[in-house]
């Protein structure tokens, strides 16, 4: 990773400043390197968790970030299926032997700085919201364009950034629409709002100058049609081959992240069925408590794996 980025990012993510590692440009690759090596650690841990389509298996990596590598055989040995939620899509790409560690690397080195310039562009950002079964979302975002124009804010943006839950979700934009949604929050049935810590409007159109640089990219790096299934941020269906990856992956920047859609299409059994195991593999738990909001019976099989220091020393 160091050799392709050009700095330590083992030291930045072990030691920081903090402030530098919650920079975009900094973060993309580290939860993309952070969750392939949780997946290292899981198929040394538990070999028999494991490469794609052989055998009934029964694991189902779950990336923030989810090679066909020596270990990573075994681990996709019994694994049904791998999704990531957006950069973590590159990271279940590589483990399914559709991209090569490194290639996707540089793809995601060149998407994480592009899509910093393009947050540094515009003032925006992106809010938080649980809403009551009564809320109407694209109407709270419309009447919060409204207000942006009455500030005089040419073609204000706000939408739905990520679909997380039922009744939750992630709306990005202008910083001011966000504002009017906050002080709005009640007429729009929302119980809570909160900023997330993060310098642009993720998956919307502020992106779009994102989009030419990682098109090119993708264009010269190697894919090939995914060993098990990989499912799309963009319209939470199965990847079909190489060509539908390139292009789903440079859409999937501005458009918003269908993740409850994906926990769905992902877990549709016939009744009775038992479920697989999923592992959330790479820095943090959010993805394993989405899980328990869309499929309780679900999320009874998940567990998180980790790479930090800490667990290695309580287990040593």
């Amino acid at each position: 990773a160091e050799t392709v980025l050009g700095y330590d990012l083992l030291s930045l993510c072990l030691r920081g400043p903090r402030a530098e590692l919650d920079r975009t440009r900094h973060c993309q690759p580290a939860v993309f390197v952070a969750s392939l090596a949780a997946v290292e650690r899981l198929s040394h841990r538990q070999p028999n968790v494991s490469g794609p389509g052989r055998g009934g298996g029964r694991a189902s990596p779950l990336p923030e970030g989810l090679t066909r590598g020596r270990c990573l055989l075994q681990v996709l040995e019994s694994c049904v299926a791998a999704a990531g939620f957006s950069v973590g899509e590159f990271a279940a790409l590589v483990f399914a032997g559709a991209m090569d560690f490194t290639e996707a690397l540089y793809a995601v080195k060149v998407r994480a700085e592009a899509m910093q310039k393009a947050s540094e562009a515009v003032p925006s950002g992106m809010l938080s919201v649980i809403g009551r079964p009564a809320a109407n979302y694209k109407f709270a975002c419309l009447e919060a364009r409204k207000h942006c124009e009455s500030l005089g804010i040419e073609n204000p943006v706000c939408e739905i950034s990520n679909y997380l839950f039922p009744d939750s979700r992630v709306i990005a934009g202008h910083l001011q629409a966000l504002e009017y949604l906050q002080a709005n929050a009640r007429k729009y049935y929302f119980t809570r709002t909160k900023m997330l810590p993060v310098s642009g409007a993720f998956h919307t159109r502020l992106m779009e100058p994102a989009v030419e640089p990682l098109a090119e990219v993708l264009k010269s790096t190697e894919i090939q049609k995914p060993l098990i299934c990989v499912y799309s941020n963009v319209d939470s269906k199965k990847y079909m081959h190489s060509d539908h990856i390139k292009k789903l992956l440079v859409k999937q920047v501005v458009s918003p992240v269908m993740w409850e859609q994906t926990m769905h299409s992902v877990y549709e059994r016939k009744q009775g069925t038992e479920f697989p195991y999923t592992y959330e593999v790479g820095p943090g738990k959010q993805l394993g408590a989405i899980l328990k909001k869309c499929n309780l019976k679900a999320w009874r099989q998940y567990e998180h794996v980790d790479v930090s220091e800490d667990e290695e020393a309580a287990e040593t």
